[in-house]
């Protein structure tokens, strides 16, 4: 999609401090990391959010799991991480292109949710 922010980054149009990429997907820093260890991984196909995901997104949806302990260790959270996907306006899903967060370092990164 021409006017989205993350295909920009794929297509090079916009700078990123890329940590991996494959023929699929592609992972960067975040430019306001929450965390030491604050990765986006992206699928290169434009993908809006996991509720558009397809059947035939499955591969490229699986491939951004399985490298994510790869990127987190190689990025210096050896000793665990988290990732999240957050999807549409309830999981505060701010760019329109599915992406995935990895978040860690060397202390653990507290509660996964607040009570509310």
């Amino acid at each position: 999609m021409s006017d989205c922010l993350f295909c920009k980054i794929v297509a090079g149009q916009i700078p990123a401090q890329k940590v991996y990429e494959d023929e699929l997907v592609l992972a960067f820093r975040d430019i306001h990391p929450q965390r030491p260890v604050h990765i986006l991984v992206i699928p290169k196909k434009h993908i809006t959010s996991l509720a558009t995901a397809a059947a035939d997104d499955a591969g490229v949806l699986g491939r951004m799991l399985v490298k994510a302990n790869e990127i987190a260790v190689a990025e210096g959270s050896p000793g665990g991480f988290r990732v999240i996907i957050n999807t549409g306006e309830i999981g505060q899903q701010e760019v329109p292109h599915l992406h995935m967060h990895i978040v860690g370092g060397p202390q653990p990164v507290g509660p996964m949710l607040k009570r509310i």
